[in-house]
């Protein structure tokens, strides 16, 4: 069976990408057509079009194109998660100077940003920071920052940039910083372009970040390939798989970066501010990540509502309840004991 399978060129499309190129789906019976997306909207337009079969999908979006509330209507299902963590703030160099925090901690990152983000919009020069897209946990986390530093999201400009092109909005100077998940925060500070401000699993632990989305018409191709997937996801988790998984990831047909890179990424050694560090889960696949359970989607309504990004009326959490598919994903492998 041939499936069409979007994504967009991060790390944490590692289940999907190990499902293809380690044989996964082919020991379920599935030939994977993965196709690269230049941007979380075209994604969500091509499931809900019926042009792929299934995604990797920024888990508030696949809820909100689930719920009507961004892009074509979307018959669709959230029976896995693929991530957790995975996205960091970067800023240009000069914000970071300017700036200036009074230590390394993200009380006083914050506190300097939000410093910072008060001159700029009252000299009629707001900061403009980039979002993957206004349905993701990355916008959300850009909140929680402004809550922390004490300021508030309407004092900047807030612009979508697809992952990708992340690090070139940064050298262009489109950006004073982004939001985005790994490796790009780490390619932007490898090429000499900016800082790691913040870390996303500081500003919310363990936030739900990709998940598998699949279209309702291939109903019968779900089970083998949330089976596939899971267990490709299972596989990038063991550390012992992640030089690996790095050089994998790393290859022309996917990421298209130094294998190295990805590699210092998956294990989590990052520079944030000026310091390395090693950061434990800086991003998380297998196990924790893969039951799309009732506490995160609560969580992720939380953040789409303070967002202003819910509609007045009825309470929403039913029918984005009925998105959420744990079962399939007990049926598909009944061995997970989690």
């Amino acid at each position: 069976m041939r499936l069409h399978i979007g994504y967009v060129p991060l790390c944490d499309a590692a289940p999907l990408i190990a499902a293809h190129a380690f044989g996964f789906a082919r020991a379920e019976g599935l030939d994977l057509d993965l196709a690269p997306e230049p941007s979380w909207a075209t994604l969500r337009d091509r499931l809900a079009l019926g042009h792929l079969d299934a995604a990797q999908m920024l888990a508030p979006l696949a809820l909100a194109s689930g719920l009507g509330l961004s892009g074509p209507p979307a018959d669709l299902a959230v029976p896995l998660g693929l991530s957790l963590n995975g996205n960091a703030v970067t800023v240009t160099n000069a914000l970071w100077a300017a700036m200036a925090p009074e230590g390394d901690d993200l009380d006083a990152v914050a506190a300097a940003l939000g410093r910072v983000a008060r001159e700029r919009a009252g000299s009629g020069r707001p900061l403009t920071l980039g979002t993957v897209h206004p349905f993701s946990c990355h916008t959300y986390q850009l909140r929680l920052l402004a809550c922390r530093g004490g300021f508030d999201m309407s004092l900047v400009r807030l612009v979508v940039v697809p992952p990708q092109h992340s690090v070139e909005a940064l050298e262009r100077g489109i950006v004073d910083g982004f939001c985005a998940g790994a490796p790009w925060n780490g390619v932007a500070v490898a090429a000499g372009l900016g800082r790691i401000a913040a870390l996303g699993r500081d500003l919310a632990p363990d936030a739900p970040e990709k998940v598998l989305a699949v279209s309702r018409r291939r109903d019968g191709a779900t089970l083998p390939l949330v089976r596939a997937v899971a267990r490709a996801g299972l596989w990038c988790a063991e550390p012992g798989n992640r030089a690996e998984l790095a050089h994998c990831l790393a290859g022309r047909r996917y990421l298209d970066l130094d294998a190295e890179l990805v590699g210092r990424t998956l294990a989590g050694e990052l520079t944030v501010g000026a310091a390395p560090r090693r950061v434990p889960d800086y991003i998380r696949f297998g196990a924790p990540a893969q039951a799309p359970g009732p506490d995160r989607l609560r969580w992720l309504l939380t953040q789409m509502r303070a967002a202003g990004q819910l509609p007045p009326g009825p309470d929403l959490e039913p029918a984005a309840a009925a998105l959420y598919r744990p079962d399939i994903l007990a049926e598909a492998l009944p061995e997970r004991t989690d």
